[in-house]
């Protein structure tokens, strides 16, 4: 007898609209902050749009119809080489599953999904504090030191 999978992986499509909401939510209370992955969800329409664009992927852990993580990421086309890097905006998992493999079930999904289009990278980037973050992607990949700046819009 083969043991049934803890969870599986998928990359949504547009008639995942359900499942993306649901990421929302994993994302909120993983990273303690509810009110903006939850506070305005984007519409059915504006959620299909999104998951229909080429430029953007998200990929989830599913666990008995459950989303108990994934990820976000965009593909960022190059203009110095034809050619795509791959950023992952953000990853969760839930309180519950994590230690298990499934960030890096996540990423090495990405990675799959980045390769078969041709993108040559990865990248994410961390907060200093974050240790269980920085610990993952040290293990998966060489460290950059940058700076990030913020610069906020003007009419």
């Amino acid at each position: 007898m083969t043991a049934r999978p803890l969870f599986s992986i998928r990359q949504l499509t547009v008639a995942d609209v359900n499942l993306m909401k649901a990421l929302l939510a994993v994302f909120g209370e993983a990273f303690g902050d509810p009110e903006t992955y939850g506070g305005a969800i984007p519409s059915d329409a504006y959620l299909e749009q999104l998951l229909a664009r080429k430029h953007f992927i998200a990929v989830v852990a599913v666990k008995d119809d459950e989303v108990i993580g994934g990820l976000a990421a965009y593909e960022l086309e190059k203009f110095e080489r034809a050619r795509s890097e791959i950023y992952i905006y953000d990853l969760a998992v839930s309180k519950t599953y994590r230690r298990q493999g499934i960030a890096i079930a996540l990423i090495n999904e990405l990675g799959r999904i980045g390769a078969a289009r041709g993108a040559y990278v990865m990248f994410v980037q961390a907060d200093y504090g974050d240790d269980a973050a920085i610990a993952l992607y040290t293990r998966l990949g060489a460290r950059e030191d940058v700076l990030h700046f913020d610069i906020a819009l003007h009419d």
